[in-house]
C-alpha cells in the first residue's frame, strides 16, 4: 500500500518562499507519475505539476514560473517551491500519485493522496 506524507506547510508572509515536502512509502511502480495538487478555499482542487518516473515534468499553464516540481536523486522525497508567495496560494497542497507515464494533471487519475499540508500566506 503506498503511502504518501506530506508536510512543510505553515504560514509565511507574502513575497517569500516555501518549500513543500512528500515522502511516498511502499512504492511498487516501476514507472509512476508523482502530482502536486492545491484546494484553496471555496475552490476545487486544482493541479500544479506533476513529475515521472524519467524525471519529466509537467506545469500547469498558470503555475509556470512561480512553482518549482522535482525530487532527490534517490527518489525517496518529493518537493514543491512556491516562490514570490502570494496571498492566492492559500490553501491545503496535496501530493498524488499513480503508476504508469503521461502525468496530466487531473485529479480524476491518481489513486494514492496524502492528507495534505496547509499554506497560509500573508499580505
Amino acid at each position: 500500500q503506498l503511502h504518501l506524507a506530506e508536510s512543510g506547510g505553515g504560514s509565511v508572509q507574502a513575497g517569500k518562499s516555501l518549500q513543500l515536502y512528500c515522502k511516498p512509502s511502499g512504492f511498487e511502480y516501476a514507472r509512476y507519475c508523482l502530482a502536486w495538487f492545491r484546494q484553496r478555499p471555496g475552490s476545487e482542487r486544482e493541479g500544479i505539476a506533476a513529475i515521472d518516473s524519467d524525471g519529466t515534468t509537467t506545469y500547469a499553464d498558470s503555475k509556470k514560473g512561480r512553482f518549482t516540481i522535482s525530487q532527490d536523486g534517490a527518489k525517496t522525497w518529493l518537493y514543491l517551491e512556491i516562490d514570490d508567495l502570494e496571498p492566492e496560494d492559500t490553501g491545503m497542497y496535496y501530493c498524488a500519485s499513480r503508476g504508469g507515464s503521461y502525468c496530466e494533471l487531473d485529479d480524476r487519475t491518481y489513486v494514492y493522496w496524502g492528507q495534505g499540508t496547509e499554506v497560509t500566506v500573508s499580505s
